[in-house]
């Protein structure tokens, strides 16, 4: 890529294949060290003999307020969740407000108690944060930066290289279901049943899968791109084949409906409480049963399993018994998502 003839497109946000390449391409060549470079949703290092995790992500979704959330709660349960995917117990969290001149006062008190409601529920602090104002229109509304801190108590490294053959794939269930809540409030659709985000912290649902198995492989959350997007990093990272069944997705039928009608793939849409993870066959139905007596994991299933054969790549055996490709996301299907 010559950056000097290339201008950033809004498909470098997407998760996909123009994020990949700007990382691989601008940031990594200039920033590139052990930590950054194991790519995970967080870098994990240690200080005095005591393993930390450590995350940050911006949010700049559209609405801002949405079903089932406001940019508020989904930047904390996003880092929250981030952090946890490191297999760290969050516990500190910073905040970086950006607002548009003239944002109501009044939504943004809205969005400030959600956020410390959400903090509450997942038994984190906002300990520290930072504010910023610019001119009308030099910015939509309010953007938000939230980093977490995050202490690994157990002897376990999770990452997504550690994905090997014979591993199954869990998810905690209905994938989709936030970017659709999101289009759905952007594009004025009306459903039968509301869609509501699955904006959730998980970092309880995960404390208590590390208590019961040490063989925790890989942990993700499939946010930006999907889980396709996820599923094709750990693929590539790990240089494993991913095979998933059609049949075991768990997907709302009104978000089959919707995505249909918007010309979208559910495989490739957003979430922002779902979380993957991939263990030995062995452990997985006691993680199961932890994870369903969690409400964020009442619908947990088992979508699919490793192998050796097809290294790099993500397999759909269709409903229909044939199989195809799915491919890391090109371009932004739904752009401010988070």
């Amino acid at each position: 890529m010559d950056i000097q003839k290339k201008q950033i497109l809004i498909g470098h946000g997407s998760g996909g294949k123009l994020s990949q390449e700007l990382f691989q391409n601008l940031f990594s060549p200039h920033f590139s060290n052990p930590f950054l470079d194991e790519t995970h949703d967080g870098a994990i290092f240690e200080i005095n003999g005591v393993r930390l995790a450590m995350s940050t992500d911006s949010y700049v979704v559209n609405p801002v307020f949405f079903p089932g959330g406001n940019i508020g709660d989904l930047a904390v349960n996003g880092t929250v969740n981030d952090v946890s995917m490191c297999g760290a117990k969050p516990l500190y969290l910073s905040c970086g407000f950006i607002l548009e001149e003239g944002f109501s006062m009044a939504e943004l008190d809205a969005i400030v108690k959600s956020m410390r409601l959400a903090a509450d529920k997942a038994g984190v602090y906002l300990v520290t944060g930072d504010t910023k104002v610019v001119e009308k229109g030099k910015v939509d509304k309010v953007y938000i930066n939230t980093s977490g801190i995050g202490v690994i108590e157990k002897d376990i490294t999770i990452s997504p290289k550690n994905a090997v053959n014979g591993d199954v794939i869990i998810i905690n269930g209905n994938i989709a279901d936030h970017g659709i809540a999101i289009m759905s409030k952007r594009e004025g659709l009306d459903f039968t049943t509301d869609i509501q985000s699955d904006s959730a912290a998980l970092n309880h649902m995960i404390a208590a899968v590390l208590d019961v198995s040490e063989n925790i492989h890989v942990l993700r959350d499939p946010t930006r791109g999907g889980l396709s997007a996820t599923l094709n990093e750990i693929a590539e990272a790990s240089q494993v084949g991913i095979y998933l069944q059609e049949t075991c997705l768990p997907i709302h039928e009104q978000v089959k409906t919707a995505s249909a009608l918007l010309g979208l793939d559910p495989l490739y849409i957003a979430n922002e409480g779902k979380s993957i993870i991939i263990v030995p066959e062995a452990d997985a139905e006691k993680i199961l049963a932890v994870m369903q007596s969690f409400e964020e994991g009442k619908h947990s299933v088992i979508i699919g399993n490793i192998q050796e054969k097809n290294s790099g790549k993500v397999i759909l055996e269709t409903e229909l018994g044939t199989k195809r490709i799915i491919d890391m996301p090109s371009a932004e299907q739904l752009p401010r998502i988070c």
